[in-house]
């Protein structure tokens, strides 16, 4: 009987359903004697787990990856032959087998490039070794004879598992099977030698040669050195793969919607080094690629001024020739307007809330100024106006060590508080419309402005003292006493105001936000990352996580409005309050 495709086509025209959304899965092609090919395993895999593959050919133009790229939610590298040792740096070991050139400069690209945009991965046999080699990590050319216990190159029917691996208990994988032991096939002669740092090692054969890696990042990516489209027990690794992907395009679709702020990043302390913010600079935390990666709108960039020891002038702490802080501060600023000028097609100044979505309608990424340290004052209550005549939307009073603003959380109590040029520095940033902002401040001080400031009160980059006892942190009183002035507390991503000891990573600046969250509600909260100023941890490392983060953000069940609230919703509304009060 023929198959009644027209039979098929009428269903689809029989009434006017709303198309299902699924997620698409881009899986690379392998490559023989002029053609791209595909194993259907791996393509009935992905329909079966509730997606729609796309075939992905070995093509190393980089605009075309990049524009693949941005048309798929996931992707798997598939099996197939040897990388060419040569790639990094190795001669052939005689036991290498047939390398597949064609393939390894697109998949080593595309691999890179899905990376920095958070996309998730699967790596299939093959597939392993491309994340290895595309991702610091090492590829064994053969894995030779290791004691005679496990045969990797199965002559059984692919689909009959022949061997097992052990599955660490802390990982996906376990999490995906449950199981400590799983059974799995093997057409193998080539191992991962070395994850690199970028992943972890979670399942070993009896022999040790490692089955199964993800990231150490705590990034969507799995690797597996069998081969789970052929066999029954791989439909649950491509659910999980199906999932994060539509968990993914939830959270890019959400940033299309919403406007992102990080309000505090260092930067310009990297200007003495000749960076580039329209590249890739492995310097920086922040620049034009990955906040792009990352789906990032907009960052306050602050002119951070270090505050001088007792017999130090400003300029022994500072890497450019100038007379003073103030002079210092504008250098900083003439620099980041020299950035936007000369990358006007991707970005542009903002000073309002209205100029941030107004620059996101264009398709532009913003930055605003933002001053870390009132000694940019020089002491004189005119220098109020003229920096908030240059665009400044913050002022930290202060930094580690008292200034003749305000005591320090790391000075010495010189003023018992806030002194009384601080009073009139607070009053006039009241009426000229700029945000007073206590990170770094002293508890008195913090007291002392809560009491003078006429404006809600912002605090940039602090974090909660009830999980990491450090004075740059806010207490749960001081936390309350900010929302009920209508101010806000912004995460940072500070390893130091995250945990007294051990790493910190995302986890805890879930924790942090969470508690803040609890203590300050929904209305209050956000993130200022301190990027660049040594923040950033593992899971939160540079402005290319963001996307991720919000994945996370969604995990811990905060819905679309609280997200946008606490990724610039909160700061930004509490920035149009001041800026419509100022006279």
């Amino acid at each position: 009987m023929l198959l009644d495709w027209k039979g098929r086509l009428d269903e689809v025209y029989g009434g006017f359903p709303e198309a299902k959304s699924q997620p698409v899965i881009g899986i690379t092609a392998n490559y023989d004697d002029g053609k791209g090919m595909l194993a259907e395993g791996y393509y009935k895999m992905i329909v079966a787990a509730g997606g729609v593959p796309l075939i992905i050919p070995p093509v190393d133009n980089t605009d075309v990856i990049i524009n693949t790229l941005e048309r798929i939610d996931a992707l798997v590298l598939s099996g197939g032959g040897d990388y060419n040792p040569l790639l990094c740096g190795e001669e052939p070991s005689p036991r290498l087998h047939s390398i597949n050139g064609v393939r390894d400069i697109p998949e080593l690209l595309i691999t890179r490039l899905a990376y920095n945009r958070q996309i998730p991965m699967l790596g299939i046999c093959r597939g392993i070794q491309t994340l290895a080699m595309a991702l610091g990590g090492r590829v064994r050319q053969d894995i030779g004879d290791t004691d005679g216990l496990i045969k990797h190159s199965q002559d059984a029917h692919r689909g009959v598992p022949t061997h097992s691996v052990t599955v660490s208990t802390d990982s996906h994988l376990y999490n995906i099977y449950g199981k400590e032991r799983i059974y799995v096939n093997s057409f193998h002669h080539q191992a991962v030698g070395d994850t690199g740092d970028k992943f972890r090692t979670t399942a070993r054969s009896a022999d040790g040669i490692i089955e199964a890696m993800e990231s150490s990042e705590m990034k969507s990516i799995i690797g597996v050195q069998w081969h789970p489209e052929c066999i029954e027990e791989g439909l649950p690794l491509f659910k999980w793969l199906v999932a994060e992907a539509s968990h993914y395009r939830q959270a890019c679709t959400m940033h299309h919607r919403i406007l992102t702020l990080d309000t505090h990043c260092d930067t310009p302390m990297f200007f003495a080094d000749g960076v580039r913010f329209d590249r890739r600079d492995p310097k920086l935390l922040v620049d034009l690629h990955k906040m792009t990666d990352g789906r990032q709108d907009s960052t306050i960039m602050v002119a951070y001024l270090p505050q001088p020891k007792k017999n130090e002038t400003f300029r022994q702490n500072v890497r450019f020739d100038v007379n003073g802080p103030k002079e210092y501060a504008d250098l900083i600023f003439n620099k980041i307007e020299d950035i936007v000028s000369e990358n006007s097609k991707y970005l542009a100044l903002a000073r309002t809330p209205d100029q941030l979505w107004a620059n996101k309608r264009r398709g532009l990424k913003s930055i605003m100024l933002g001053i870390e340290n009132g000694l940019a004052l020089e002491g004189n209550i005119d220098n109020v106006k003229y920096f908030a005549d240059r665009g400044v939307v913050y002022i930290t009073l202060c930094h580690n060590g008292d200034n003749d603003i305000c005591d320090s959380c790391r000075g010495e109590s010189t003023h018992n508080g806030v002194s009384e040029f601080g009073e009139r520095v607070i009053r006039e940033m009241n009426r000229l419309g700029i945000m007073v902002d206590l990170s770094h401040a002293a508890e008195k001080s913090f007291w002392d402005a809560m009491d003078i400031s006429a404006t809600p009160i912002v605090c940039s980059h602090s974090s909660c003292r009830a999980l990491c006892d450090h004075p740059r942190n806010l207490t749960d009183e001081q936390m309350k006493a900010l929302a009920a002035k209508g101010g806000v507390c912004q995460i940072t991503i500070y390893h130091g105001f995250l945990r007294s000891d051990g790493e910190a990573t995302v986890r805890d600046v879930l924790a942090h936000l969470d508690h803040a969250v609890d203590i300050m509600g929904i209305d209050h909260v956000g993130i200022g990352t301190d990027f660049d100023g040594d923040g950033g941890v593992r899971g939160m490392a540079s402005s290319a996580d963001f996307v991720n983060f919000t994945r996370m953000l969604m995990s811990n069940r905060y819905n679309e409005q609280e997200i946008q609230a606490i990724l610039g919703g909160n700061f930004l509304r509490v920035m149009a309050d001041i800026q419509r009060k100022k006279q």
